[in-house]
């Protein structure tokens, strides 16, 4: 980072010290850092605000440790350390999205912004990989996509950088727009409108809202990327995107009804401009003439490499680099693990009523038996039992040879009704339990999906389940 102290002064206004000499601020601005604990001589410290923690508790290690400088909430009463460089702020979070703004103005990259309701991470990852032919690519790592996260990643970001990729999370309304205004993409990227976070928003317009808030700071000559034909995602980004819009599909997808609880509207081929066709035989994407070794399994990752493939023609990457592309996926994602001749599709860490579906399709196409387990999906309000029996119904019409719920309450209930026409069904309240049953019904062959919400931890179960 390259910006000076004097730069904060167009921010801040001055800033003051509680004894000593006038500062100098000619001098480059220090290392930013939130955590004391990794504070090194000669840092910016922002003492951020959380539920259970106030990072202003630790302005007296922070300057004894040789903090460069601070900025201190208003609201902050206690005494600072003597001599201690600060700005007063109404807001340090808001002062360190501020200056992260700064600092990604000075990057010469483009910034990739990703946002909706499942595939984020993959699609996020997808990107980094079609982006590497141009150089190193700055990307969010584990789950960083939050008010705190975002800044992060662009603050490690440097100019040698060929590409910034951010990954964009929300719960409620103005979230996005406050990670847009930080981040200041080039492009931005809708993986879909689904229903997670339903329970805090109310409905799947909202959340398209939500979403396309991803524009708020969008470079007026950049381009939104989206699944094309999704009539409430093009109605929200109409009242906030003039600009330029990219739209993706598969060939043979059928546009589904919009207001459908239990999946997410089909890409529309018809108002598509780049078209690709999938072979999940084969696990090869068709595109322009071209044929892309599918990295991760499933119709739903192919249309999220047709994202990804966009944004890196945008960027200049020519196609024909990328049919053998390889992408890594965090944990608990698109993980294929054999037990013995148990095949294990590993998408224990999250879920959304979306992600189940396709999951669920994935596992249709496996041969021999097919085995699932799937847990409460969260944050769903009211519509939470509909969404329930929704997936459960799925397994059925996809003649599942056996299904586990880990749930409780009125959606294990939900659960248990749907799964009525199932030969081998089980209803049980933690991981635990779920591997029992499995244990006894699992035979060399079979394959078994594990799909749940975070809060889940359905990956206790996998050192549980025995070779069969």
């Amino acid at each position: 980072m390259t910006l000076q102290l004097a730069q904060l002064v167009q921010l801040w206004g001055d800033p003051e010290r509680c004894a000593g000499t006038p500062p100098d601020l000619q001098v480059e601005l220090g290392p930013v850092c939130t955590d004391s604990r990794q504070l090194q001589p000669g840092a910016f410290f922002i003492p951020l605000r959380g539920e259970r923690f106030d990072g202003h508790g630790f302005l007296n290690q922070a300057a004894a440790l040789g903090a460069q400088a601070a900025v201190v909430a208003t609201d902050w009463s206690q005494p600072l350390p003597p001599g201690l460089l600060h700005w007063r702020v109404e807001d340090t979070l808001w002062a360190y999205q501020q200056l992260a703004t700064l600092h990604r103005r000075q990057l010469k990259a483009g910034v990739v912004a990703v946002t909706g309701s499942a595939g984020k991470t993959t699609t996020r990852e997808l990107i980094r990989a079609a982006l590497a032919p141009l150089g190193d690519v700055q990307a969010t790592v584990s789950n960083n996509n939050n008010d705190i996260g975002v800044p992060l990643t662009l603050m490690g970001a440097h100019r040698g950088h060929a590409a910034v990729v951010v990954e964009m999370g929300m719960r409620g309304l103005g979230e996005i727009e406050r990670l847009s205004r930080c981040a200041e993409p080039t492009i931005a990227v809708i993986t879909n409108i689904g229903t997670a976070h339903i329970g805090r928003l109310g409905s799947r317009a909202a959340i398209a809202t939500a979403k396309c808030e991803i524009t708020a700071a969008l470079d007026p000559q950049g381009v939104v990327v989206i699944p094309a034909g999704d009539a409430l995602l093009e109605d929200a980004l109409s009242r906030c995107w003039s600009g330029r819009i990219q739209r993706v599909a598969l060939e043979g997808d059928i546009p589904a009804d919009g207001a459908d609880v239990s999946g997410l509207p089909a890409a529309d081929p018809a108002a598509a401009d780049l078209v690709g066709v999938y072979d999940p035989q084969q696990g090869v994407l068709s595109l322009e003439g071209l044929r892309f070794s599918c990295p991760l399994e499933g119709r739903h990752n192919a249309r999220n490499l047709m994202l990804a493939l966009a944004v890196a023609a945008e960027l200049g990457v020519p196609l024909a680099d990328l049919q053998a592309m390889r992408v890594d996926v965090p944990g608990g994602r698109n993980r294929r693990i054999s037990i013995g001749a148990l095949t294990l599709l590993d998408e224990t860490y999250n879920a959304s009523p979306e992600a189940v579906l396709a999951a669920l399709d994935l596992l249709a196409q496996q041969p021999g038996r097919r085995f699932a387990v799937l847990g409460t999906m969260l944050e769903l309000g009211s519509s939470s039992i509909a969404l329930h029996q929704a997936v459960v119904a799925r397994a059925v019409e996809l003649g599942l040879d056996g299904l586990v719920a880990v749930a409780s309450g009125d959606e294990a209930v939900a659960m248990e009704g749907a799964a009525s026409p199932l030969a081998r069904f089980a209803l049980v309240e933690s991981p635990e339990q779920a591997a029992q049953t499995l244990n006894a019904w699992l035979q060399p062959g079979d394959t078994l999906l594990l799909k749940a919400s975070r809060g889940v931890a359905l990956e206790r179960l996998i050192p549980l389940l025995k070779e069969p």
